[in-house]
């Protein structure tokens, strides 16, 4: 007999979560930088020191504008968002879900949690950068509303987007 995947908790995460996020971290950004990008640009011992140190920065709290949420499911950390202001714009700074939970809805559910926070905040408008050649993620941040930045469409190697945070429907 087989059960639906569960449904993922979306949480903030702790310091506790470092390992199984750094590895996600790698992980996803293996899946559309192989190929395009030297490993070890990547996936090689500096880099997984350097981003091992920003997702411990992270998880220190140290910016109360900042924050990380994680989607955990049954099978642990499933999915990743880091998100703080950047010259007055809420920036997604990262946000990956296991390549083998792709397509079950933690995306879509880390997303909406995101946009919730946003609002919370008052952000009227969020931005962020994907990597040129990651037509998944591009694909998925459409469905949910991001579009080309029209004065900053490019970053290097990154289109840049832009998403307008929804207002309340039930405001008066």
């Amino acid at each position: 007999m087989s059960f639906p995947p569960s449904v993922p908790v979306i949480r903030t995460a702790v310091p506790d979560d470092l390992d199984a996020i750094a590895a996600l971290h790698a992980e996803a950004r293996a899946t559309y930088y192989r190929g395009h990008l030297p490993e070890d640009d990547y996936d090689g011992p500096a880099e997984r020191a350097r981003t091992r140190a920003g997702w411990t920065r992270a998880l220190a709290g140290e910016d109360p504008d900042a924050a990380v949420l994680c989607a955990v499911d049954d099978s642990g950390v499933a999915g990743i968002a880091a998100y703080r202001p950047l010259e007055g714009i809420m920036t997604l700074t990262q946000f990956h879900v296991a390549p083998a939970r792709w397509r079950r809805g933690i995306g879509g559910a880390l997303h909406a949690a995101c946009v919730t926070a946003w609002r919370r905040a008052g952000a009227g408008t969020a931005r962020l950068e994907v990597y040129e050649h990651n037509r998944r993620a591009q694909s998925f941040y459409a469905r949910h509303g991001w579009y080309p930045d029209p004065h900053h469409p490019r970053h290097d190697t990154h289109l840049v987007l832009r998403f307008e945070v929804p207002v309340p429907t039930d405001r008066p």
